[in-house]
């Protein structure tokens, strides 16, 4: 819906701008104006005319003939002067490889600020457009875990284990690490809000079939689709921050999105936590498709288009309309790359930057957060369960506290946007600064784990535990928030492809750790896992200090990164 409205908006502003700039160039142009062959015609005689009535004519055919040329030609002229007047239009020659033929209009923005730019809208309307991307964001991330509130009734019900049970968790997160290679490049042929409607759609189908699974073997099948599309967010997300906040205010912008996306696994077993008692497990996928289907009527009555290449193609084709100059053209589409070959390109690219030191820390270190995080899913109920002795419903409640520690890292983010606006004011500001968040978040993984594997017993009171989670849920976000915004001003153009190999590796990785959850907790002990898991966070722990120091050395000697030079990004 808004879409189309801001489409037709564009269009006005086209015709407002020509109506402005053409007096500049003296060219006049009406809407029912036509291209110039097709306002030329000539009369034509029949074979039986005679020769004397062709030879009287023939002057003056001739004569028109050279009317109609001269015509055209001034056509051309004043259209070549109106494309070079009009404001926000680059004249140039077609590069090799698009083409030979004449002079290309290559539409661009009218001015720096130009209403129909996104990063122009106003703050209030882009934070609005930005929680409703996170939104989308919490929904997928609830489902993912929802389904751990009610995993021994569902087990029972199909005659199987809870720890193949659990493998509707491990290959939900799969099918993330599967869609999330493919939905960069769709929403780069297609545009933001196409790719967020379609794959919400298709995610709800799949949730409705999970929920309607007669066995084991469909659950699994459903879940695993149903992660593949809503994969989404987990890659568009960054590109629609990208497209409404200048590097300054992403600063706060991304951690609205960040804050509300990793609240999703979090909550999602709080959401299902008393799902039993409506009579059956499944309940806790109906809950999630009617959430599901609340955000999406949001986005589709809501949800403007933000990829600036679609709009300024938008731009582009109501031009050719309104002068039936076939010259105006966006970068979009004159380059013309077929979905197939950025898809080629895409995976190539992330596979290629996987040997980039700082994409193949940051990688590791948030999929060792995701183990962590998702492994606690089990972990939770061996911990306040079998410990502590309370019920099913309660002990899913408790990763509210998980939750209060992701919000109260949300005080950091003023003091952040300050320091940040300094620095650019300054010409100061280099990638390095983005990792103060983690930097004070790091200590709070290992302290967190091992503060809850030994002090979670029966006879210490149970706010221990969940105090211990308060701090992890604080240090996850801390370090979720730093990893995304470090690799974006790193690579900048080239983060997408950056961001997809990371969020490919650490939803895998954690989809196999999760099923591996219950057995290790179950025989080994929590102890002993949550120590394991606090050794590893320990061992990574110096990362983010490594590269605060050093990482401007490391991005100085990649392909790949870029050099900020006075506070501006300068590729390498």
């Amino acid at each position: 819906m808004q879409s189309f409205i801001q489409y037709r908006r564009i269009g006005l502003g086209v015709r407002k701008q020509l109506e402005r700039d053409s007096e500049k160039s003296g060219f006049s142009f009406t809407q029912s104006r036509l291209p110039p062959h097709a306002q030329s015609t000539t009369h034509q005689e029949t074979p039986s005319s005679s020769s004397s009535s062709n030879s009287a004519n023939s002057n003056t055919s001739d004569s028109q003939r050279d009317s109609i040329t001269s015509n055209e030609d001034e056509e051309i002229v004043e259209e070549s002067h109106l494309g070079h007047t009009l404001t926000g239009i680059h004249v140039r020659d077609r590069t090799t490889h698009e083409g030979k033929g004449e002079k290309v209009f290559i539409v661009d923005w009218e001015g720096q600020n130009d209403p129909h730019n996104p990063r122009n809208w106003s703050v209030a309307y882009r934070v609005w457009i930005t929680l409703n991307v996170a939104l989308i964001a919490f929904v997928v991330g609830a489902a993912s875990s929802t389904d751990t509130a009610v995993l021994p009734q569902a087990a029972a019900d199909f005659g199987v284990s809870d720890v193949v049970e659990s493998m509707t968790i491990g290959l939900y997160l799969v099918g993330f690490a599967v869609g999330a290679a493919f939905a960069g490049p769709f929403s780069e042929t297609f545009g933001r809000n196409a790719v967020y409607i379609v794959t919400m759609f298709i995610f709800m189908i799949f949730i409705m079939a999970s929920a309607l699974a007669p066995n084991i073997g469909a659950q699994l099948a459903f879940r695993f689709l149903a992660g593949i599309f809503g994969a989404t967010p987990l890659t568009c997300a960054g590109g629609s921050i990208s497209d409404l906040w200048n590097p300054i205010e992403k600063t706060f912008a991304f951690p609205i999105y960040a804050i509300a996306g990793f609240i999703g696994p979090v909550l999602g077993p709080v959401i299902g936590s008393y799902i039993i008692n409506l009579g059956s497990w499944r309940w806790a996928e109906w809950i999630v498709l009617i959430i599901s289907a609340v955000v999406l009527g949001i986005i589709v009555l809501f949800q403007p288009e933000t990829f600036p290449p679609l709009l300024l193609r938008w731009k582009a084709q109501h031009l050719r309309h309104e002068t039936g100059n076939t010259r105006f053209s966006s970068e979009m589409e004159i380059i013309q790359k077929p979905l197939g070959s950025r898809l080629y390109e895409a995976l190539t690219r992330s596979i290629t930057l996987s040997s980039e030191p700082i994409v193949l820390s940051m990688a590791l270190y948030l999929t060792v957060l995701y183990i962590v995080l998702f492994t606690f899913l089990d972990g939770y109920t061996y911990i306040f369960q079998e410990v502590y002795d309370i019920s099913q419903g309660l002990t899913n409640v408790i990763f509210t506290g998980i939750c209060v520690g992701i919000l109260l890292a949300s005080f950091l983010v003023p003091w952040r946007y300050i320091e940040t606006k300094k620095s650019f004011a300054n010409n100061k500001f280099v990638p390095e600064q983005r990792l103060r968040f983690a930097m004070l978040g790091a200590p709070a993984i290992p302290i967190s784990l091992f503060w809850m594997a030994w002090t979670s017993y029966s006879h210490i009171s149970i706010w221990s535990p969940i105090l211990a989670s308060t701090l992890l849920g604080y240090g996850l976000i801390c370090i979720f928030m730093t990893a995304y915004m470090y690799i974006i001003d790193s690579y900048e153009v080239y983060a997408a492809s950056a961001l997809t190999f990371v969020t490919v590796t650490r939803y895998a990785i954690a989809g196999g750790m999760t099923i591996a959850g219950v057995p290790f907790y179950r025989d080994v002990s929590h102890h002993v896992v949550l120590s394991v898991l606090g050794g590893v966070s320990l061992v990574l722990m110096p990362v983010p200090y490594v590269f605060y120091k050093y990482g401007h050395v490391v991005r100085r000697r990649s392909r790949w990164a870029v050099s900020w030079d006075g506070g501006v990004g300068v590729e390498l």
